[in-house]
């Protein structure tokens, strides 16, 4: 799932179009024919809407394989330091040899810098490391090539991927499905999906054969369906409750505070960074919180905090990777992608739930000295 679900893509498409300044920082729009992402008041000529997507921050392009753009800088330190500038040449160089092997020692000696110097800096700017950078380089061209209706054959070898037990590899994680059915644009992948109301409103449980795609929360059913069939525009969705019936009653039992934990199988999309942020939400120990800058540290990128707030909110199984449980670092609520009146909610379950435990675990031991 990418992080442009979530946008409110026809306001920003409008602010391309008008150039707004007023929506510099707020986010950032990308262009597939040109591979770079722009301030939405960058003064290059405006793009074609089917080419443009949207994303809430650099790291998040970045992490979608585009490179900044020269014109308008939407990396801020572009306009006044040298190594942002180095980072962009950088990142054109990757994209022109993708398809060959590049190490950080091809890299060092093409820029002169110390290969591990070079990764620092890098890191630092865009949010990523050169291979994540390459990595998603060459997911772009995939997705652009079988978009094209090129073989997957032709795909992978014009993307880079030097053998198709790598390709597959990187599809089971990114694509969220074989290459050939990517390029179908999902035909032939079948969906069981459901809408239940709870306290927090309906939840939406969407699962394939391989585990969870989906899990929502929404105001109503109608935007809940509307939102599945954008985002899996081509699979075959049918409404198929009892089939589900062991993913929804945990997911129920976890919304009315009976259940404390959800090991529950997924099939999901995922970057190399989203899944590092992911697997470090699922260790926050329930009725526990963590900060967005806690998170980066705890994946070794500490300089990464709003990338790491970008992979929270791409998140597309809610409740069974908890990125409710990721707060600001002075302990106020941020940005959820499901209200942030439904993150206060949750907190507060799991804060009382947790309370009423203990209370109870030191009466009892009160009561048998």
């Amino acid at each position: 799932m990418t992080t442009t679900t979530n946008l409110p893509q026809n306001e920003y498409w409008q602010a391309v179009l008008s150039k707004d300044s007023r929506f510099d920082g707020v986010f950032f729009y990308a262009v597939r024919s040109t591979g770079v992402f722009c301030r939405p008041s960058c003064a290059s000529r405006r793009p074609h809407r089917e080419n443009v997507e949207f994303f809430p921050t650099t790291s998040s392009a970045a992490q979608a394989g585009f490179r900044p753009c020269l014109r308008c800088a939407p990396l801020e330190a572009m306009r006044s330091d040298p190594q942002a500038a180095m980072v962009q040449r950088i990142c054109r160089f990757i994209e022109e040899h993708s398809a060959e092997a590049i190490s950080l020692e091809t890299l060092g000696a093409e820029f002169g810098v110390n290969a591990q110097h070079l990764q620092r800096i890098f890191t630092r700017i865009m949010g990523l490391s050169p291979r994540q950078y390459l990595d998603a380089v060459r997911l772009r061209q995939l997705k652009s090539h079988l978009r094209k209706g090129d073989s997957v054959t032709k795909a992978q070898f014009e993307a880079g991927y030097n053998s198709s037990s790598r390709l597959y590899e990187r599809a089971a994680t990114q694509l969220g499905m074989t290459p050939a059915n990517y390029r179908k644009g999902g035909r032939g992948v079948q969906i069981a999906a459901t809408i239940v109301p709870t306290p927090l409103g309906h939840l939406l449980v969407a699962a394939t054969s391989r585990g969870l795609c989906a899990v929502r929360l929404g105001d109503t059913p109608e935007m809940l369906e509307t939102e599945l069939q954008q985002e899996f525009p081509h699979a075959e969705i049918q409404n198929e409750q009892g089939q589900l019936k062991s993913y929804l009653e945990p997911l129920v039992q976890y919304l009315s505070g009976h259940q404390q934990s959800l090991d529950l199988p997924l099939d999901i999309q995922a970057t190399a960074f989203q899944q590092r942020v992911w697997q470090a939400l699922l260790v926050i120990p329930y009725g526990e919180t963590r900060s967005y800058a806690e998170i980066a540290e705890a994946i070794a990128q500490p300089k990464a905090v709003r990338a790491v707030a970008s992979a929270c909110a791409a998140n597309p199984v809610a409740l069974v990777i908890p990125c409710h449980r990721v707060i600001r670092g002075d302990g106020s609520l941020s940005g959820y992608r499901w209200g942030l009146s439904r993150k206060d909610a949750l907190l507060t379950q799991e804060t009382n739930q947790e309370q009423t435990l203990h209370s109870s675990a030191r009466k009892q031991s009160a009561s048998n000295p």
